[in-house]
């Protein structure tokens, strides 16, 4: 290399950074033991801003553009250098890019299961994941508390502290929202919205803003999802099974109007006197006792009722009931009430 060339090789006349990567928060131009020519160009594109360093003191910050660097518009590395008046010489500084882009799709979860109060199920261990998308909102503040002197700053670098924090205020967020579990697929967006206004001050601590934050998925344990469906089973099945209730009864009288045994005198008054929209315990209720005021043939005795079932018995049944999830604490407190009632125990 001749003198001329080592000559033009100290002085640099443009800088600008190149991205074509896509998790560059923060670059250092490599300004080596080179220095910075007066009237050099300086190239900032769109989504990015460079910031000025001169002997660890930030200088100043410049927007998208191209600029001619000089005393007018470096007023800030003017003051720190000492020029009163102007400069002609080169001098050394290091200059910092920062990438102002939108960082989207960027995932959060629970590495581990974190619990939960509930009113219906009570302690559970759920595990929930989502999306959010970042932005340097403050360059000097973010070249101050993440990037350092690293020359080089990506997105891994802070999405795991992030995710860590995420989880962390999404724990206070459930705490403090008290959605039943039951509901919470119900309130996604009003979860997101209050998660990211509590991720906002510690994200402006560091320069950045979090622009959307979305909760994708809460799972609970699958025993309660199991009784969950279980649930919505019974659910589904109850008007199938009182029609089909209904029906039974609605076949079964003709059958009992053409026994010779007595149940003709049933006939006709067991639908017009119970209506066809009774429940299945009203319906045989009912025709159990005009069963028993049926006259029967000569000599033949009429067939013995069923034994009545005694209090233990049905509060048993009810708490298998219970048990068994299929029917709710305030219809167990109801049904319990008129057992009681029914047995003189009110």
């Amino acid at each position: 290399m001749g003198l001329m060339d080592w000559g033009k090789a100290q002085f640099i006349e443009i800088i600008e950074w190149l991205d074509d990567s896509n998790d560059t928060l923060a670059w250092r131009f490599p300004v080596r033991n080179q220095e910075i020519k007066n009237g050099a160009q300086l190239v900032v594109r769109e989504s990015q801003e460079a910031t000025f360093v001169h002997e660890g003191q930030f200088a100043d910050t410049f927007a998208p553009g191209t600029h001619t660097l000089s005393t007018r518009n470096m007023p800030i590395m003017a003051d720190l250098r000492g020029w009163k008046y102007g400069f002609e010489s080169p001098f050394k500084s290091e200059v910092y890019f920062t990438n102002t882009r939108l960082f989207n799709d960027l995932g959060w979860g629970t590495a581990n299961p974190i619990m939960m109060r509930d009113a219906d199920f009570g302690m559970l261990r759920i595990r929930a994941f989502g999306i959010y998308s970042i932005r340097v909102q403050d360059s000097k503040k973010f070249l101050k508390e993440l990037v350092g002197t690293n020359g080089l700053y990506t997105r891994d670098d802070i999405t795991e502290q992030l995710r860590k924090s995420l989880m962390s205020r999404f724990t206070d967020t459930l705490g403090e929202a008290r959605v039943p579990a039951l509901d919470l697929a119900a309130h996604y967006d009003e979860l997101s919205d209050l998660l990211r206004k509590k991720m906002d001050p510690e994200f402006q601590t560091m320069g950045l803003e979090c622009s959307k934050l979305f909760i994708e998925n809460i799972s609970l344990p699958e025993e309660v999802e199991a009784m969950m469906d279980k649930r919505t089973s019974v659910g589904m099945m109850a008007p199938v099974m009182g029609a089909y209730t209904q029906m039974q009864v609605a076949d079964s009288v003709p059958l009992a109007a053409q026994n010779p045994g007595g149940l003709a005198g049933m006939g006709m008054g067991l639908g017009a006197g119970l209506g066809m929209g009774n429940m299945m315990g009203q319906q045989m209720g009912a025709a159990m006792g005009q069963m028993a005021q049926a006259p029967y043939p000569a000599g033949q005795a009429a067939p013995a009722a069923a034994p009545a079932k005694t209090l233990k018995e049905e509060l048993t049944e009810l708490k298998d009931l219970f048990d068994s999830q299929l029917i709710t604490q305030a219809e167990f407190d109801k049904q319990r009430s008129a057992i009681m009632a029914r047995h003189g125990m009110a």
